[in-house]
């Protein structure tokens, strides 16, 4: 999960409800030029003590964590002798080519380099990030808002460690815990048999083009269910009289489900447009957030394909009925739907949770 700070130096009236609701969203550090304002904070939020342009006192008690900008370097050594309990940083802002190279030094050596980058291109972050690929500190990247901070955590497709917000108002550091914690993680997938397969005529079905490139062992999960989903593979393998789309899944019938890049949610193919998010999965359950360019909406002939997993738990998954159109099986091996019969194996996952509008809800609920 990424690093979240929230800088509370700026702020007067809101600074106390904003540190409780920090506190309370479980916000990983607090930043502030005034020690008092880190006294009292628990354990579970790493107290920074950020004295740019002021004067440093003898004792620093509170502070977990203290950056130190540029012009203070010197006073660094004697300061770590005195402090042995405190982890020093260093603060760099960005303007040119002589700062960068100080931020990618910085990225390298410290435990925690806090970077300002002050123009708008994302350029020089990725310079800095690929500079300190293998160094073991964190760097902390000053956002403007959660908007910024979530492109951010996606830069070089690693981003940052962290960044510190500067909130704006209560909610803020709310929505920047979510942010962090959207990054996608693991699935478990259940290894599926197929128990029937069945043409049942023309409908709508969608293709899901993304802006990304998938893998061979890439695809979305799709599922006539909430609680019963395929893993469909991506147009990344060889067809026989066109070029691969490798950004593109020949998802399903267009009231199907699949899960959204946000929230934990759930999305029919119908619902989905250019900017929207999905959950790439591949056959390990590894999962990361593509963004939509295009959902082509066509009418083609269809075929019903209905999985029990070990549990009895069951799927269905309805797709265009043709060759090409393929979902995976165990170890990645690539299955075309029309050749699917009784007994193959394919890839699912069986959400607990009901949904309304796509959210999760425990209420009583049949789907068939």
């Amino acid at each position: 999960m990424k690093l979240t700070w929230i800088d509370v130096r700026s702020l007067k009236g809101a600074k106390k409800a904003i540190i409780e609701e920090s506190v309370h969203q479980r916000i990983d550090g607090v930043v502030s030029n005034s020690l008092s304002d880190l006294k009292g904070l628990p354990p579970t939020v790493k107290k920074v003590f950020f004295p740019q342009g002021k004067e440093l006192p003898a004792e620093m008690g509170p502070a977990d964590v203290v950056i130190l900008s540029d012009d203070r370097q010197g006073e660094r050594t004697e300061l770590a002798k005195a402090h042995p309990t405190i982890e020093f940083g260093r603060f760099v802002e960005i303007i040119d080519a002589e700062t960068l190279e100080e931020a990618c030094e910085a990225s390298r050596q410290e435990k925690w380099a806090v970077l300002l980058f002050r123009d708008p291109t994302k350029i020089p972050l990725e310079i800095v990030l690929a500079a300190a690929a293998r160094a073991e500190g964190n760097i902390i990247t000053v956002a403007t808002d959660v908007e910024e901070a979530t492109i951010i955590f996606g830069v070089l497709e690693h981003g940052s460690e962290g960044v510190m917000v500067a909130p704006g108002k209560v909610g803020d550091a709310t929505q920047l815990k979510a942010a962090a914690m959207a990054q996608p993680g693991e699935l478990q997938l259940t290894e599926m048999e197929v128990v029937s397969t069945a043409h049942i005529g023309m409908g709508e079905r969608a293709c899901v083009d993304t802006c990304s490139h998938f893998r061979e062992d890439e695809g979305i999960l799709v599922g006539s269910h909430s609680k019963g989903m395929i893993l469909c593979v991506s147009e990344t393998h060889p067809l026989p009289y066109m070029p691969t789309r490798p950004f593109r899944v020949n998802a399903g019938a267009i009231m199907s489900y699949t899960i959204s890049g946000e929230n934990d949610r759930t999305n029919y193919l119908s619902e989905l447009m250019a900017g929207s998010k999905v959950l790439a999965v591949d056959v390990k359950g590894q999962t990361r957030v593509v963004t939509v360019g295009r959902v082509k909406i066509e009418s083609r002939p269809l075929i019903s394909i209905d999985a029990v997993a070990p549990d009895g738990r069951t799927a269905n998954l309805i797709l265009q009925d043709d060759w090409h159109v393929r979902v995976l099986g165990p170890g990645g091996a690539v299955l075309n739907s029309t050749e699917l019969k009784a007994g193959d194996k394919v890839l699912g996952y069986l959400p607990t949770a009901d949904r309304h509008v796509g959210y999760a809800i425990d209420e009583f609920c049949i789907e068939k």
